[in-house]
């Protein structure tokens, strides 16, 4: 089964315990009714990406669904998370792309989706042999990427969160953030 379809989606929840605050979470990203089977880094050649709302649509409640799925949960108060998948297509329908997931703490939205866009677009560089310092800034590799006519495009989506905080009151925050593969 190659999917022929791909939506990104996000969603964070909170509550007492990390398993219910897991479940907001994928009910706030609208996977809640699947059963959901993490897979590695690769984009099906021609795989059309959807928009959340149509990819749903085609899903069944309790079909099993491949996603590339980042999460992230703390139960510390303040505490910035953050979950991110990123993806680079290559120019060449026919050829693969990469996905990549990433959950980190204190980043931004921004910065932990150019780093989910980054690390795409470098094992896509790295599997095309396309040269490039590993160390350089993302502006300057994704300038070299552009040079050497290989990408279509990157994108992200990102999601973050404070931890909880009210006096006295412990509880779970989760952020998810997914690329679902629609057969």
């Amino acid at each position: 089964m190659v999917p022929r379809y791909m939506f990104l989606t996000k969603g964070k929840g909170v509550h007492k315990n990390k398993l219910e605050s897991f479940e907001l979470a994928l009910r706030d990203a609208g996977i809640q009714m699947l059963n959901l089977v993490s897979v590695s880094s690769i984009m099906p050649p021609g795989c059309q990406i959807i928009p959340r709302e149509e990819g749903v649509k085609m899903l069944s409640p309790g079909q099993v669904v491949f996603l590339v799925l980042s999460q992230n949960s703390t139960d510390e108060p303040r505490r910035m998370i953050s979950a991110s998948v990123g993806l680079a297509r290559p120019r060449s329908v026919g050829q693969y792309g990469y996905i990549s997931e990433h959950h980190d703490f204190g980043l931004t939205a921004e910065e932990v989706s150019e780093k989910t866009e980054d690390m795409a677009a470098s094992m896509l560089a790295s599997t095309l042999g396309i040269p490039f310092n590993p160390e350089a800034a993302w502006d300057e590799r994704k300038q070299v990427f552009e040079m050497a006519n290989f990408l279509v495009e990157t994108q992200s989506m990102s999601e973050t969160a404070l931890g909880y905080h009210e006096k006295d009151v412990k509880k779970w925050t989760t952020v998810v953030a997914a690329a679902v593969l629609v057969p």
